[in-house]
């Protein structure tokens, strides 16, 4: 991420206009979309919903991907779910359980979201540069995942 770049500007901004949608998909498919435009390493960026022990793909932008519904504990997406926990792939020819989607990935970032304890699904990232995705990554994908869970209801 550029050194430049303004992550709590950007959330700010981000959370103002996804208010301005009525449905939780359009402002969904919007925060992707100006993830996307704003960060132009971001070559793949998306939302997928956990739906019991399967990852099923929602909002995204970038190259159209077969990977519509992913099990818990496949690839780095299902290894986020199982463990619980962010991933940051430096480099994904170095995972064994890695499902590409594309020769051109090298790197991927998964960070969860959550409400109230539990995991309702993740933003997944792919970028086309060893070691693309960092911690900032990270922390400004965890504020978009907040102004996600926050426009989701409380109860299963």
């Amino acid at each position: 991420m550029d050194e430049t770049f303004d992550s709590r500007k950007f959330l700010k901004s981000l959370k103002k206009e996804m208010d301005e949608h009525e449905t939780t998909l359009e402002a969904v498919r919007y925060a992707m979309h100006r993830i996307a435009e704003t960060l132009p390493y971001y070559k793949w960026v998306g939302v997928y919903w956990l739906k019991g022990n399967t990852l099923l793909l929602g909002s995204y932008v970038g190259a159209k991907t077969e990977h519509t519904r992913i099990r818990v504990g496949k690839g780095v997406c299902g290894t986020a779910v199982k463990e619980n926990a962010n991933q940051i792939v430096r480099d994904v020819r170095e995972r064994d359980n890695y499902i590409a989607c594309s020769l051109d990935v090298r790197a991927e970032i998964v960070v969860l979201i959550r409400k109230q304890g539990r995991i309702l699904g993740q933003i997944d990232a792919d970028g086309h540069e060893v070691g693309v995705f960092d911690a900032r990554d990270e922390a400004l994908l965890e504020g978009v995942a907040r102004l996600i869970a926050d426009r989701l209801p409380d109860h299963p």
